[in-house]
Formats: C-alpha cells, sequence, structure tokens
C-alpha cells in the first residue's frame, strides 16, 4: 500500500483502508523532529518515506529528503530547488519511478536517490500550490490566486488562474487555460476531469490527453451569501464534489486559525452534485468569524462528512444524503483529516494535540502532543503499520500506537 500524493490521490479523499484498532489501555506515541517549513510526507514502498520543505522569502528554494520511518532524521537530500514565492507546494511519487515537485513557480523531477532529472519555470510569477497526476501520467498544477502572509490581495484585485499541464518526463508545457475566474484552493481530479474550486463556482476542465477545454455544463455558484467567502479543495466522493467556503483570512494564521476569521456569513459545508449542478449547503458552527483552509472527508461507507471551522474551533459531522447534523465537537481542528475506513478512525487537530475520532460517534478514542507548539493546518500520511505521520509548520511528527 502506498500514498503517492497528498490526500491520497487527485480525488483528495483522504482515506486509507484498514485502521489503527485502538484498543482499551492503548495510547499514542509520539516522536517529533523539528523541521521548519515542511509541507507533507508521501509514501512509495516499504519503509521509503519522502518529506517536502521549503525556505522562506520570495525566493525561497524547495528540498526534498527520504526520511528514516521512526526518527525522521533525513538519510538523503536533494540540491536546493528554484522555487519563488512562497505557498505551500506539493510532492508526489509518480508511477515512472520519479518524484515529482510543485513550489513556487516551478516544477522538478527527481529520481530515487533525489538527484535533478529535469526543472520547468512555470508561466506565471506567482506560486504554484501544488498538482494533480492524471490518469495517462500528465501532471495538472495552477497558479494561487489568493493572499499571503504579508501580501494582501483584495477580492476586487485576484485575477483568472490560469491551468497548466506537464509532460511527467522532461516536464515540457503541454497545454494551458486561462479560468474565468481567480481560484485559491488546490487542484481536484476524477479521472480525466480537473476540478477547480474557484472564487465564486465550482468549474470542470477536460482533458483529452492533449488539450483542456472547460466544460460549460458544470459551473456551479456556490456564493449566494452576503459575507460568505471563497471555498478551499474540494473531495470528489459520492457523485459529488465537497469543500468548505468562508476561506477569506487564512493568511492571517499565527500558530492558530482561532478568532481570525473574517467572514460574516457562517461558514458551510458545500455539496454540488456532479450530474445536475445542484448546490446544497449545510451550517458548520452557525457563527460568523468563520475560516477554513482545507477539505472535509467524506466517509461513503458509513454516510458521514465531517467539516470544520477553524475559526471557531468547531468540528461538526452530517449525514451524507440529507446533511443533517450528525455530531458536534468544540475543537480547534485546522489540517487535512486522515480517515481509516476500515475502523472509522479520524485523525484530527486540536491545537497542537494529535486527536483519533470515532467518525460515527464523535468520541474522542486517543490524544496526544504533536510537540509542534502551534495548530497543523498541513497534510496527514497514513505509516506502514499502526501509525502515521503529521507536518506542521515547524516539525514533522510520527504517531503511533502503542500499548
Amino acid at each position: 500500500m502506498t500514498w503517492r500524493y497528498e490526500d491520497g490521490g487527485p480525488r483528495r479523499k483522504q482515506t486509507v483502508a484498514g485502521g489503527l484498532r485502538i484498543g482499551p489501555g492503548e495510547h499514542l506515541e509520539v516522536t517529533t523532529r523539528a523541521a521548519p517549513a515542511t509541507t507533507m510526507v508521501v509514501r512509495r514502498e516499504r519503509d521509503e518515506l519522502f518529506l517536502l520543505r521549503h525556505s522562506a522569502g520570495d525566493g525561497a528554494i524547495a528540498l526534498v529528503e527520504r526520511i528514516d520511518p521512526h526518527s525522521l532524521e533525513p538519510l538523503a537530500q536533494s540540491p536546493e530547488l528554484a522555487g519563488g514565492q512562497v505557498w505551500p507546494g506539493g510532492l508526489g511519487a509518480h508511477e515512472n519511478g520519479s518524484l515529482h515537485v510543485v513550489f513556487g513557480n516551478h516544477a522538478h523531477r527527481l529520481d530515487a536517490d533525489l538527484r535533478v532529472l529535469a526543472s520547468r519555470k512555470l508561466p506565471r510569477e506567482r506560486p504554484y500550490n501544488s498538482f494533480v497526476p492524471l490518469p495517462d501520467g500528465h501532471l495538472a498544477t495552477k497558479d494561487f490566486g489568493g493572499s499571503r502572509p504579508g501580501v494582501t490581495i483584495g477580492p476586487r484585485d485576484r485575477e483568472p488562474c490560469e491551468l497548466v499541464v506537464l509532460e511527467p518526463d522532461g516536464l515540457e508545457i503541454v497545454d494551458r487555460l486561462v479560468l474565468p475566474e481567480p481560484s485559491i484552493a488546490r487542484l481536484s481530479a476524477d479521472g480525466d476531469d480537473v476540478y477547480v474550486v474557484g472564487d465564486t463556482s465550482l468549474m470542470r476542465v477536460r482533458w483529452d490527453g492533449a488539450a483542456l477545454t472547460l466544460d460549460d455544463r458544470l459551473r456551479a455558484v456556490y456564493r449566494t451569501f452576503d459575507g460568505q467567502t471563497y471555498g478551499w479543495d474540494c473531495v470528489m466522493a459520492a457523485g459529488s464534489a465537497w469543500f468548505l467556503d468562508d476561506g477569506d483570512g487564512s493568511e492571517r494564521f499565527n500558530g492558530t486559525f482561532r478568532g481570525n476569521g473574517i467572514s460574516t456569513c457562517p461558514l458551510h459545508i458545500v455539496r454540488v452534485d456532479l450530474a445536475r449542478g445542484e448546490v446544497t449547503m449545510a451550517e458548520v458552527s452557525g457563527l460568523p468569524g468563520g475560516l477554513i483552509a482545507n477539505p472535509p472527508v467524506v466517509d461513503e461507507r458509513r454516510g458521514i462528512v465531517v467539516g470544520y471551522d477553524s475559526g471557531n474551533g468547531v468540528l461538526a459531522a452530517f449525514d451524507l444524503d440529507t446533511l443533517a447534523p450528525r455530531w458536534r465537537r468544540d475543537q480547534d481542528h485546522a489540517s487535512h483529516l486522515l480517515l481509516y475506513e476500515g475502523t472509522g478512525e479520524l485523525v484530527t487537530g486540536d491545537n497542537a494535540d494529535i486527536v483519533v475520532l470515532d467518525i460515527a460517534t464523535g468520541r474522542e478514542l486517543a490524544r496526544a502532543d504533536s510537540g509542534s507548539g502551534i495548530q497543523c493546518v498541513l497534510f496527514p500520511t497514513p505509516g506502514f503499520d499502526r501509525d502515521f505521520y503529521i507536518c506542521s509548520m515547524l516539525t514533522v511528527t510520527h504517531v503511533s500506537v502503542a500499548a
């Protein structure tokens, strides 16, 4: 079993088979390594872990490390990789055996020994927020259309973003498509369909192996309330795209999202039916000042979707069909999620704590201090047994179940 891309793949399901199987008397054992500006860990072969890091400033560089699964110390490191303006990028382990990095306005291809095989400067002088792989091996990426720490871009100043498709070996640009509106979210994909949560609507773009085409049959407007702001990454599941809105203000992160939301309309979980384009929403906390920067998780087996409002510290579950409330917790969660499908164990956060919940009931199963000192807003990755990894802005952490 591998976890080659963030969120487990382009559908962003954040779901892995099996379970941690936390039993009576067991607890979470934590190993933490200080590693500034970590973004994510990806898995390829057994015990083979790669960590993406970057530096600071508008001329930032990226680094990839192969790390020990237990101590987390680097076993090998790439050369410095040209980047650009800072926003968390992406790392993936391609089926061709290579590793791909998109960070700043550059893309890179590395071999398993972290030697650079190809590099490409991307068209716009903006950060590109990661990429998704397509079934034929091409990579789709997009520039980031929002504000960053120290760089505020008002709604009227946001420019439409552009999709770019790269050939995976030499990273040649195969096609480009300017979108109708800005987009802050990371891309998602389901087969050859690329989904973009724009500033006001969900868009679908078709890839035919040579060219991108905007699908005019699906452009679902979700910004319909006064005070509502843009959505983030979407999850492709149960015939719909699922995401959270009220993303404006994420650049105000100061170790937590709590209290940093600027949207006056309560934050929603948003469902877009992919066949009909219908938009359905449910309020997560019902409070103004909501804020998120990441996606919900969908448990198709149990008929549950879990969303959160990081600005107000609320984590809540809803019925998949009706969006009726199932359970709610006061909990300062902000990161991407990790669901163990077999057992329904859900890896969440609570400020700097790691918390495993039962997704069916919201009951807390285990908790531990991550050692990061700040709220995690990044990516978890399942491990090789009853364990997982979490990155924060300051640390990488290994968490395992112990008696």
